[in-house]
């Protein structure tokens, strides 16, 4: 397979300039996640008199020490529960991710309950929806650290609470699936959140702090009249002993997070292993110099798939034909992928050659990899008169059809239909990963704005009127201020567009990871069952 030859100059000025851009990105990333740890970790003197642990502190116990935690979805809720940057925690109330306990590779939430006891925000319910689709999709067990106020009553949402069933709905589908369902309860889980824990296979319940109940004992005494304390109520001896809702007991987190380490092990998963290959022959340090703030500037992204596939070895399909669609076959951590991205719009032609690609990697079993840096479909006379539409077409049926896992690492612009035609979150890849620089929108700001304008001026000319252009002015202004704080990166990720904002360094690892928990998916049997395991 031939070596792709970098032609990146890493002594230019552009360079400079893009490196310094990313590293900018990269350190308010690292702030906002920073912030998160920093919110909750105020809660330490209070979880202390509790003897209990930070809920960080318990996931970095529970899991394998000097393993990696690709921890998804940090931003999530960014600007969504507050308007004002310096108020807004992103991180949706969960931490969530793939890592590895025992030896095996599962998708652990962990309710942070050191922001608002762990009350549901906005985006969290979503976050944990997708952590459970994830789980499903790649088949992981799942596995949660409970300790939640439920519902936070002072952002409530009707819309919130019903679409909530999902959550239990999943927890029903993954047990059905043959999925471990474990649930490690460190405090309340309480009214709908009882369920996150009568739902799980294994329950595993802290003494003097762990309770269950649908309702607690203020609601008990206001509804009934019953008066009751939390421990008799719902607490772990109870549940343990009585009521059969919890399978085992510790004394205290780390003594549950030992249980929990153990059940992990007994359940005879098969092992994780790491996936290793040569590595690329172009440092990953330089991806941080091909983009910059300005979208518009090329970047061949050859350059990119240089920095991230094995030895660099690319086998370009259809090289001639489409040029400015780029296919082809190569490695990531010896594992062999089809990839397909772009050096400018999608034209007839290209869509025509990824739409072949694509069913050529259906047939092979190739689990395909878009590295999305495109301003969508062309447009003009001669691209509608060359069938625009019907070859943009076939390819978003194929994509859509596809039957083998698809990756997208949003790199650069993802602008209009070329966010479908690359296989966008609305089309269903197993994830999705945004670089700091990345944009996404239905087009550029100046090209919203200027149509807009357009639109004004020919209606002010069918009636005979003047244009305000003062009222013009503020209206396209504020049409490019819009554009830009909803296309950026870390906004589109607030929102779950994607499942994590990635260091362009990382993509190698990250793509490495997710492609070794595809191909594990698809060679792992499953034992489904009609229903999910229901204990007496």
């Amino acid at each position: 397979m031939p070596s792709l030859e970098s032609l990146l100059d890493t002594s230019s000025a552009v360079y400079a300039e893009n490196r310094a851009h990313q590293l900018q990105l990269l350190d308010q990333l690292r702030s906002l996640e920073a912030r998160t740890r920093t919110t909750s970790a105020q809660s330490q003197k209070a979880f202390d008199k509790r003897g209990k642990l930070l809920p960080r502190e318990r996931v970095a116990r529970l899991l394998d020490p000097g393993v990696p935690f690709l921890e998804l979805s940090t931003l999530a809720g960014w600007l969504q529960d507050h308007p004002d940057p310096e108020r807004s925690i992103p991180g949706g109330g969960f931490i969530g991710g793939i890592g590895q306990i025992a030896g095996t590779r599962v998708m652990l939430v962990a309710d942070d309950a050191g922001i608002d006891a762990g009350a549901m925000q906005p985006l969290g319910l979503e976050k944990f929806i997708r952590a459970q689709q994830i789980a499903l999709e790649n088949k992981l067990p799942f596995v949660h650290l409970v300790e939640s106020a439920g519902a936070n009553l002072l952002q409530y949402r009707v819309e919130q609470f019903v679409r909530g069933g999902m959550a239990f709905y999943q927890l029903a589908r993954l047990s059905a699936a043959g999925l471990p369902v474990i649930a490690v309860v460190h405090g309340p889980s309480t009214a709908g959140g009882a369920y996150m824990t009568g739902l799980a296979d294994y329950v595993v319940m802290v003494r003097g702090n762990a309770r269950a109940f649908l309702a607690g004992p203020p609601l008990l005494k206001a509804a009934t009249g019953e008066i009751a304390t939390d421990e008799a109520l719902g607490g772990a001896d109870m549940h343990a002993s009585v009521s059969g809702l919890a399978e085992y007991v510790g004394e205290d987190d780390a003594d549950a997070l030992r249980i929990a380490r153990e059940l992990v092990a007994a359940l005879g998963w098969s092992p994780a292993g790491w996936p290793d290959g040569p590595a690329p022959l172009h440092p990953e340090d330089e991806l941080l110099g091909l983009f910059g703030a300005e979208l518009k500037r090329p970047v061949d992204m050859r350059e990119v798939i240089a920095r991230i596939v094995d030895a660099s070895d690319f086998l370009e399909f259809k090289p001639d034909y489409g040029p400015g669609t780029v296919c082809g076959h190569a490695a990531i951590a010896g594992q062999r992928v089809g990839i397909i991205t772009n050096n400018g719009p999608l034209d007839p032609a290209g869509s025509t050659k990824t739409t072949h690609f694509i069913q050529a990697c259906c047939q092979s079993g190739t689990t395909i990899v878009y590295l999305q840096n495109t301003t969508g479909f062309i447009v003009g006379t001669e691209a509608e008169r060359a069938g625009m539409i019907k070859h943009g077409s076939k390819q978003i049926q194929a994509l859509s059809n596809a039957t083998v896992p698809q990756i997208t690492v949003q790199c650069g612009a993802s602008f209009g239909a070329g966010n479908y035609g690359m296989c966008g979150r609305g089309f269903g890849p197993r994830f999705v990963f945004s670089w700091p620089n990345a944009r996404t929108a239905v087009m550029g700001p100046q090209q919203a704005a200027g149509t807009m304008e357009i639109v004004m001026r020919e209606g002010a000319a069918r009636k005979g009127e003047p244009v305000d252009e003062t009222k013009l002015a503020a209206l396209t202004a504020k049409i490019v201020q819009t554009f830009e704080r909803q296309m950026h990166a870390f906004y589109t990720s607030g929102l779950l567009l994607d499942d994590g904002v990635i260091d362009p360094r990382d993509t190698r690892r990250v793509l490495a990871l997710t492609l070794q928990l595809c191909r594990q998916a698809q060679a792992r049997e499953l034992r489904p069952m009609q229903f999910g395991v229901a204990r007496p």
